[in-house]
């Protein structure tokens, strides 16, 4: 439960986390970003770390002068594209009888994974676009692409254009709007909204497959 607490106050006020981290390794903060979006997009068994709210927050310190906005550009970018390709031959190499296993089983829920791969199976090859900017399905959906054999030449052109236009969005938005005083004054609450309008998709996507089915 401490884990848990722990990684909600973090998303909650990683803004905060954000400017000590800036203080305390300076440059190694552009390192320490890169890792997280890695981790969030390539470890299917990671699908809870932050990763829309996280860049937008990172860009608002952009205009401060604490951190370069190309710079943070171009590393996010690299992480999400190199994520995204471990979590693809993961899959590949893993299937999606994965979640039978008796280690990662553990961390890879059924639910998630069916609810990937119809995401996968309706939209085809821009869902590896879509999904970026959904938390949760953006982490499975590259694992379902790599168990279900798709294309690597085909998948690598979704992913890199996926990141470049995720990661544009998300720095472009906090670096905009993300030191505005009534934005400043209430980032929690900004933050809040990010995800719940970044998980909105797939939750509205889920009741619709849900009424389809009752319908049948």
């Amino acid at each position: 439960m401490n884990i848990i607490s722990s990684l909600i106050d973090f998303i909650l006020h990683i803004d905060d986390y954000l400017v000590t981290i800036v203080k305390d390794y300076g440059t190694m903060t552009y390192a320490i970003l890169f890792l997280i979006v890695f981790v969030e997009t390539g470890l299917v068994i990671m699908p809870f770390l932050p990763g829309d709210s996280l860049l937008f927050a990172a860009a608002a310190l952009a205009p401060q002068g604490a951190l370069n906005i190309w710079l943070l550009f171009i590393v996010c970018v690299i992480a999400a594209v190199l994520g995204d390709t471990v979590n693809y031959h993961i899959g590949k190499a893993a299937g999606l009888g994965v979640t039978n296993h008796r280690t990662f089983g553990r961390f890879i829920k059924t639910e998630h994974l069916e609810k990937a791969t119809t995401f996968f199976n309706k939209y085809g090859g821009k869902t590896i676009v879509m999904a970026r900017f959904m938390p949760f399905i953006r982490t499975f959906i590259p694992f379902v692409a790599g168990a279900s054999r798709m294309h690597y030449s085909y998948f690598i052109l979704y992913n890199i254009i996926g990141a470049v236009v995720w990661v544009a969005v998300c720095l472009g938005l906090g670096y905009f709007f993300g030191n505005l005083p009534v934005v400043k004054n209430n980032f929690e609450v900004v933050l809040i909204l990010i995800i719940v309008v970044s998980v909105l998709p797939a939750v509205i996507s889920g009741i619709r497959g849900l009424m389809a089915g009752r319908q049948k």
